[in-house]
Parts: C-alpha cells; sequence; structure tokens
C-alpha cells in the first residue's frame, strides 16, 4: 500500500524532533503504533513507515516483547542531514552543537578551499565571484544572504574535486546553512563576513592556495565568534534577570541611615564643641 510521502516526512520528522528533544530519552519506549498513530492523528500504516525510517538512522530500534525502544545518541547517524536538522530544531544551536559546526567547518573547508584554489575550473572561479556578488548585493537589501552564501560555500566544496569529500555535500551544506541562519541574525554579521569571503574568493581566483587556506580559517573565526555571542545573548535574555527598583527604594536600609544619621550627629556636635572651645580660648 502506497502511503502519502508528505504525510510519512511530516511524521518522521515530528517524532525525530520528539527524540532530539529528549522526549524521548535513551533506552526509554516510545508509545506503540495504535497510541502514537491516535496521537498524532494518522494510521498505523504511516506510524510503522516512520519507525522504519527512524530504525534506518540508528535512533531507535525495534525489540520484541519490548517495543521499539530509543537508542543513545551514539548510535545516531550523526551526519545525516535530517538529524542534525532535527538536532537544531529542537534544542536550539547550543554551545555542544556549535562548538561540533565549527570543528568539522576547521576539518574539512580550509582544506577544500586550499584544493579549489589549484583545481577550479574557470567556470566554478566565475560562479564563485557570482555567488559572492550576490552576497554583497544582499547585506544592502538586495537578496537572501544566507542563500548565496551556501551556494559560496558549496562551490568551494565542489571545486576541491575530491569525490570522497563532495559525498559530504548534502552534510557540509546542512551544517553551513545551521550556523548561517543564527549568524545572519546577529547584528553585523554578515557585514563582518562579507570582507572574509571576498578574501576567499580573490584567492581562489588567482589559485593561491595557502591564502585560501588561511582566509577561510579567519573566516571560520569570525563566524564562531558571532555564533557564540549570539549564543551568550540568548542565555542572558533568557535567564531571570534581577528587578531594576526605583532610585527611591535603591537608597540604604533604614538601619543604616540611622547608623549615618547619628554619626552625622556626632561630628556635627564635635564641631560644635570645638568651635566653643575656640571662641573661649584667649
Amino acid at each position: 500500500m502506497m502511503i502519502n510521502m508528505t504525510l510519512y516526512l511530516d511524521i518522521l520528522t515530528r517524532i525525530g524532533i520528539d527524540i532530539c528533544a529528549g522526549r524521548y530519552a535513551p533506552g526509554q519506549v516510545i508509545p506503540p503504533e495504535p497510541v502514537l498513530g491516535a496521537q498524532l492523528g494518522v494510521s498505523r500504516i504511516v506510524i510503522r513507515e516512520a519507525i522504519k525510517g527512524l530504525v534506518s538512522k540508528g535512533m531507535v530500534e525495534t525489540r520484541r516483547r519490548t517495543g521499539t525502544v530509543v537508542l543513545d545518541h551514539a548510535r545516531w547517524s550523526l551526519l545525516d542531514p535530517q538529524i542534525m536538522t532535527w538536532r537544531a530544531e529542537a534544542t536550539g544551536v547550543d554551545l555542544p552543537l556549535a562548538n561540533d559546526i565549527m570543528e568539522l567547518r576547521r576539518i574539512v573547508e580550509p582544506a577544500a578551499a586550499r584544493l579549489a584554489a589549484d583545481r577550479a575550473s574557470d567556470a566554478e572561479r566565475k560562479a564563485l565571484r557570482a555567488a559572492y556578488e550576490a552576497m554583497a548585493n544582499a547585506v544592502t537589501g538586495n537578496g537572501d544572504y544566507v542563500a548565496a552564501d551556501l551556494a559560496f560555500h558549496d562551490i568551494i566544496i565542489r571545486a576541491c574535486a575530491n569525490p570522497l569529500v563532495t559525498q559530504l555535500q548534502g552534510v557540509i551544506s546542512t551544517v553551513l546553512r545551521i550556523g548561517f541562519e543564527r549568524v545572519a541574525e546577529t547584528p553585523g554579521g554578515p557585514e563582518r563576513s562579507l570582507p572574509l569571503h571576498r578574501e576567499v574568493c580573490e584567492a581562489i581566483e588567482k589559485r593561491n592556495g595557502l591564502k585560501a587556506e588561511r582566509a577561510v580559517l579567519a573566516l571560520i573565526d569570525q563566524a564562531e565568534s558571532d555564533l557564540r555571542e549570539l549564543l551568550r545573548a540568548r542565555r542572558w535574555l533568557n535567564a531571570p534577570q534581577p528587578i531594576a527598583l526605583p532610585a527611591t527604594e535603591r537608597a540604604q536600609p533604614a538601619h543604616a541611615g540611622r547608623a549615618s544619621t547619628k554619626s552625622n550627629t556626632k561630628t556635627t556636635s564635635k564641631s560644635r564643641e570645638k568651635t566653643h572651645e575656640g571662641t573661649n580660648s584667649p
């Protein structure tokens, strides 16, 4: 029996996000097909196919007499673009995920840029320049900066002409999209990254592999700085903030005020005594 693929993908995504969000923890048995079907408003067949999809991603396994059990994160296909997207949607880009993203970028992109500087075709160099120009236009409000940024980095991965690296294109594109969408939210983020992209573009155009590699590293450093700043800001905004008291309520406590008054009274009395002594002296 054929199932509606749109419905299947929707249910697969919903259960996948629930698992990534920890609603179903590792070792926990998720509800049986009839219960999940009733909760999500779909047939058991759709649920069954969605579970098969999660099994293929290493997220769950079905056990006789037990049911469908969520597996430990270490067994998940973490490079699966859907799982990476679900993790970001379930919990947002937290610090551990941000670190994973930046480490993967540092492992792959600098070497890919170095190879692209040597191996890119004329057409690929022109496409890289066009992607950079699209980014520059987007900064001024004419276009989609994230889409242009993704195209820029996709061209570099393809131009490195390593079939094993290009096999990772989907994974890398997902990693980049997750990071770029967050960095684009940082005030001034695209404006700061644009000159760094220009340096990468020019180095590849001039076939300078070492310069391209260094420029990409500088670009990743800036992206990581922007992402960490965004995460810090979000943690601050989500944290309980101290209540700002009115100026009149920020005065010293009453007992401190009395102590201060007594001190001032003593000081005034001493001053008067000194003045009196000065008046009576010859």
